[in-house]
């Protein structure tokens, strides 16, 4: 956008902020009008996408501390200052040309080689003015026709970067099982559309995917779509790191005499594990590589082992538990409890 256009446009206005809003006041109003008039949430209506693209438009130049000077700047002489040519316009030199015919000369290249512009109230001269935007002080100022001025802080052709479109952000939830093998989830937006994320193996529960230009549409391209992951808890399967947790439940005769049971694993089968001779509850046990994988690494399963008794038991089996307790009689369990209890 040229920067003479700027005299006709009040961004205050499209923003509905004042003069002397701050950052945080403009950023708040650009956010909630582009919520409002975003073509994502008003398809093929063209009132609201001028919209859109006016309050654009208005943040790109307040949202920037030069590009806001240079606008207030622009505005006020707009509004405030009577050019005429220095040149013979007319019998005293004093022609008519006004702020328009000037900035015409600036943009648009007049010609007639160069022409000097001094202004028609008191004080100081035309280049006064433009001093703030690098122009010299003191003396004559002159103002070429083949290009005007450009360049950071100049008039001419600066065209503002155009803004990128806000970013999204959203959660969603999987089992756990989901997050062992990797998945894809679809997301619906405001309008209806899907948009359709594939969540990795081993993604781990809060963890936040960046999906790159499905965010919302702007004149820059548009945002990023910004996903929190969220996975369920399962009533068997419980994660640590990388590594699968399990408890199994074992008989007294397993634990006592050894065995091998069948534990479920996360990808939908099972693995044996050997349950050796003398064996109490809480013993762990671990099978390498049944644990979740994130990149080259996978982790382990850990089982730990819980002895169950039933809970009614019948005459014969008291009467086996009797023969065990007598056999096993010198075994005590809680010999070094008061040792421990000391430390």
């Amino acid at each position: 956008m040229a920067s003479q256009d700027w005299i006709d446009k009040d961004f205050y206005s499209v923003l509905g902020v004042s003069k002397d809003a701050s950052p945080e006041d403009v950023k708040k109003a650009y956010r909630k009008l582009a919520r409002k008039y975003h073509p994502d949430q008003n398809p093929g209506d063209a009132a609201a996408e001028k919209k859109f693209k006016d309050i654009t438009e208005a943040n790109s130049v307040l949202s920037d501390p030069e590009e806001r000077e240079q606008y207030d700047a622009i505005r006020a002489m707009g509004s405030g200052a009577r050019f005429t040519a220095g040149g013979p316009a007319g019998a005293g030199g004093t022609g008519g040309a006004g702020f328009e015919d000037i900035f015409g000369d600036l943009f648009n290249g007049g010609g007639g080689g160069r022409r000097r512009y001094t202004t028609s109230s008191g004080g100081g001269g035309f280049e006064d003015l433009f001093a703030q935007f690098g122009g010299a002080q003191g003396g004559d100022t002159r103002f070429s026709t083949g290009g005007g001025f450009g360049g950071q802080g100049g008039f001419g052709g600066y065209q503002a970067p155009p803004t990128k479109g806000e970013d999204i952000h959203t959660t969603t939830t999987i089992p756990l099982r989901s997050a062992y093998h990797g998945t894809t989830v679809k997301l619906r937006r405001g309008n209806g559309q899907t948009t359709t994320v594939r969540v990795p193996k081993g993604v781990k529960d809060g963890q936040r995917l960046k999906i790159a230009g499905k965010g919302h549409t702007g004149p820059g391209g548009n945002g990023d779509l910004f996903v929190t992951v969220k996975v369920k808890e399962h009533p068997f399967f419980t994660r640590e790191g990388q590594d699968v947790h399990v408890t199994v439940p074992v008989t007294v005769s397993e634990a006592g005499l050894g065995a091998t049971v069948q534990v479920p694993t996360l990808d939908g089968g099972h693995v044996s594990v050997k349950v050796p001779a003398g064996t109490s509850s809480g013993r762990r046990m671990r099978v390498r590589g049944k644990g979740f994988t994130t990149g080259s690494s996978t982790g382990n399963m850990i089982v730990t082992v819980q002895i169950q008794l039933p809970a009614d038991l019948d005459d014969a089996a008291k009467e086996a538990l009797r023969t065990f307790a007598e056999a096993t009689g010198d075994f005590d369990p809680r010999a070094s409890l008061t040792e421990e209890a000391a430390v």
